[in-house]
């Protein structure tokens, strides 16, 4: 019985010897997957877009949904659409963005190239002086003098984009924005929006274990526009009017956590409020002394000036967050 274990014993020990020589045999890796989609929401106090709230300075609602398509780590296609709820001078609910584009990467330069329609279902002409009676419904002409801020039943457009970001470090990153349309909001005018962009991500040990992160971030952007058609015309411009162009800037501290940003935001930009008027045709522009060039009846807005916004976002990948 000695001698069996001993040889059992002797045996054990060869066997684990030459286990431990033999190649291990490597685990594959995970294949490449390249489809994700991304997905989220949004609730704020006011939906500001460039300076201006498109939500007449109230509570407003977003959502997307965005399918991609990584062709290699370096470059990825992508769609997606978009809803906001939004109150409009021409009193369409919502607004509706479809999109498309491609985001190549290189090293630490990102782009991102593609085009934006936004879309505006159930809007009405309106006549926009106090009151905001409609007064020219789908193929009738004006019934007002040309003197009154009006606007169109359809403000659906499209713009081309291009977006530039350099991350310099894990806190330091600018970026620049251009944005071209042959026709703003339907209007016949072209807009070209233009900005640079900065963000400083607050170091993480700052707030230890928690999961916490923080971040400042600012634009500075700067909006032209060409010259409407005549459906905007005043007497003294009866073939249509040079809408105003303008300077905006907006800067804020978001904190995130997980899926989750809380952003707090400052935004302004320098139009009078006359001017504001005759730009978006606010169906509440009834500050009085405020003549333009552009705005012989003087009605003015405040939808253009000063503005606090707090938004709190989900955002989410299906690589990322449902796997």
């Amino acid at each position: 019985m000695k001698k069996m274990a001993v040889f059992a014993t002797l045996w054990a020990m060869t066997g684990s010897a030459f286990a431990a020589d033999l190649p291990m045999k490597a685990t594959p890796p995970a294949p490449f997957d390249p489809w994700d989609i991304a997905f989220g929401g949004a609730v704020m106090n006011d939906y500001i877009f460039r300076g201006i709230t498109q939500s007449n300075h109230k509570p407003s609602v977003a959502v997307y949904f965005e399918p991609r398509y990584n062709i290699n780590k370096d470059l990825q296609l992508y769609v997606g659409t978009a809803a906001e709820s939004i109150s409009f001078a021409n009193h369409a609910a919502a607004e509706v963005d479809v999109y498309g584009g491609i985001r190549p990467t290189f090293g630490a330069f990102a782009f991102d190239v593609g085009l934006w329609g936004y879309l505006y279902p159930g809007g009405q002409c309106q006549e926009s002086f106090p009151g905001g009676v409609p007064v020219c419904p789908p193929g009738s002409p004006l019934a007002q003098g040309p003197d009154f801020t009006q606007i169109k039943q359809n403000l659906s457009f499209f713009e081309a984009y291009g977006k530039f970001n350099w991350t310099i470090n894990d806190t330091f990153a600018v970026g620049a924005n251009e944005f071209y349309t042959p026709s703003f909001l339907n209007s016949g005018a072209w807009g070209d929006y233009a900005s640079v962009t900065a963000r400083v991500t607050a170091p993480k040990p700052w707030f230890g274990s928690s999961g916490v992160g923080a971040y400042l971030s600012g634009e500075f952007g700067r909006q032209w526009f060409g010259t409407t058609d005549a459906f905007y015309r005043i007497t003294a411009a009866p073939v249509g009017i040079p809408y105003p162009s303008y300077n905006t800037w907006n800067v804020g501290i978001s904190f995130t956590y997980k899926v989750f940003t809380l952003d707090l935001r400052y935004s302004d930009t320098n139009l009078s409020k006359g001017d504001c008027a005759s730009l978006t045709s606010a169906f509440n522009a009834n500050i009085p002394g405020n003549v333009t060039p552009v705005n012989p009846n003087g009605f003015g807005s405040d939808w253009c000036g000063a503005a606090g916004i707090v938004k709190l976002s989900a955002d989410l990948t299906a690589v990322s967050n449902l796997k």
